[in-house]
């Protein structure tokens, strides 16, 4: 038996634009009381929300309950850019790539959770949310150029498809001419993140529990878990953690996991007018050449952009802060779309990412019939599908066979001591940003 005091809870600020364009959900079920459940999963993501999808299809008369401490699709599941990518996606690297083996085991693994996606939207009627468009990448420099020259290279030796465009092609998608060049492939799926993680969770309803606005202060693990919150407690036999890095609030991990933050802001609404002066197509998304620049998408009558990392060791942001990268965000969109003028932000707020030094996830039973899935590599939305799914396909004891590949990855290995990773983690990002350039 063991006792988790978690050292801190999820609590987002800033309302997320893909959050704040949805209409009101009802009004949440918090847990209060005492409960007994089958199953029992801590965190209500795209991990949790595909855990407890699977184990409803492997389990379907096995009561399985998910706790969350914020809404669903309030927290960092609701506040990404919605790319769920199939193709290698190492944001460390200059060109998103990594070894031949490495990126084709990667490449399998990305396209099942984009497909157990894609039956969750197909079954739910949540296909608004779950777009099979493919991503664009965009170069603004002679040297973004470059990079995608390698990233193609790489693609070709991986016997994987994608277009090269020019400058011309990319403005009649984008409506702008900043960009110099470009590759598109054809495998990512587009997601209004909150609205799909949400939809899922409105699907689940009639045979998973749902509780949420119930953060978690303690768990207790023995032959029931029992999770204590602010109002309640539930016990189970079998708990699935699903709380990326908030594994280390509970002690799982500790000086293992990366916290970083990113930011995006949305524009209003755009009038007729403003739309038809920037031209292009009306939805698409890019992501730039060089991982640490600035990622677009535009989704109709609004446009995202997203940059900036920040290193957060204490899992948490603040408006402030939220405020001044969004100045940052401002000159980023008028470097690119001057025709639109001085368009203001209805929307900007923050999210939460969990790295490694080695990339690797948080995966696997870490006490008896205690199970994780987290630290998803700034890839949330794919591979927190895929690591949700394969948890609960692991303590189910089925036989997928992704998760004797996913049990084979290694462990995230340990921080560097500080004070080296308080004074280098910041420096580190700081050069990265630089190294973006125009990409920024």
């Amino acid at each position: 038996m063991s006792d988790h005091e978690a050292v801190r809870t999820p609590a987002d600020t800033s309302l997320s634009g893909w959050y704040g364009i949805l209409p009101p959900p009802k009004a949440p079920e918090v847990l209060r009381g005492r409960h007994k459940a089958d199953w029992l999963i801590v965190g209500a993501g795209f991990a949790g929300m595909a855990a407890a999808r699977r184990l409803s299809q492997l389990v379907p008369n096995e009561r399985i309950v998910v706790v969350d401490a914020q809404r669903v699709g309030w927290g960092a599941a609701g506040r990404n850019s919605g790319f769920m990518i199939d193709l290698p996606h190492e944001l460390g690297g200059e060109n998103y790539g990594g070894s031949q083996d490495h990126d084709r085991k990667r490449i399998r693994m990305n396209r099942a959770a984009i497909e157990f996606s894609a039956s969750a939207a197909d079954e739910y009627g949540l296909q608004g949310f779950f777009v099979r468009a493919g991503k664009f990448h965009g170069a603004a420099t002679d040297h973004g150029l470059t990079v995608l020259r390698d990233f193609e290279s790489h693609l070709t030796s991986l016997g994987e498809p994608f277009e090269r465009l020019d400058g011309p092609v990319l403005k009649k998608i984008t409506g702008t001419d900043f960009f110099v060049g470009g590759t598109f492939t054809p495998g990512t799926a587009m997601a209004q993140p909150a609205g799909l993680v949400r939809g899922i969770a409105e699907g689940l309803s009639s045979r998973v529990k749902i509780f949420e606005n119930s953060p978690v202060t303690s768990l207790q693990t023995g032959k029931l878990h029992t999770v204590t919150t602010t109002e309640g407690e539930i016990s189970a036999p079998r708990l699935i953690l699903t709380v990326n890095g908030h594994l280390e609030s509970f002690g799982f991990f500790k000086k293992r996991l990366l916290h970083v933050f990113t930011y995006a802001s949305m524009t209003r609404a755009l009038s007729k007018s403003e739309q038809a002066a920037l031209g292009g197509e009306p939805h698409w998304g890019l992501i730039p050449a060089d991982p640490m620049g600035s990622t677009i998408r535009r989704i109709g009558d609004r446009i995202v952009v997203r940059n900036t990392f920040t290193y957060n060791p204490d899992m948490s942001t603040n408006e402030k802060q939220v405020r001044r990268i969004g100045a940052v965000h401002d000159r980023s969109f008028r470097a690119r779309f001057p025709m639109l003028g001085q368009i203001p932000m209805e929307f900007r707020w923050g999210g939460h990412l969990c790295l490694s030094l080695n990339s690797a996830p948080a995966f696997g039973e870490v006490e008896e019939r205690v199970f994780v899935a987290g630290c998803c590599n700034g890839l949330g939305t794919v591979q927190g599908t895929l690591y949700g799914m394969l948890a609960a396909d692991l303590a189910a004891g089925s036989n997928h066979p992704m998760v004797a590949d996913a049990l084979n990855e290694p462990a995230p290995v340990r921080l560097y001591p500080e004070p080296l990773m308080s004074i280098g983690a910041p420096l580190k990002l700081w050069a990265m940003q630089k190294r973006a350039g125009r990409e920024f």
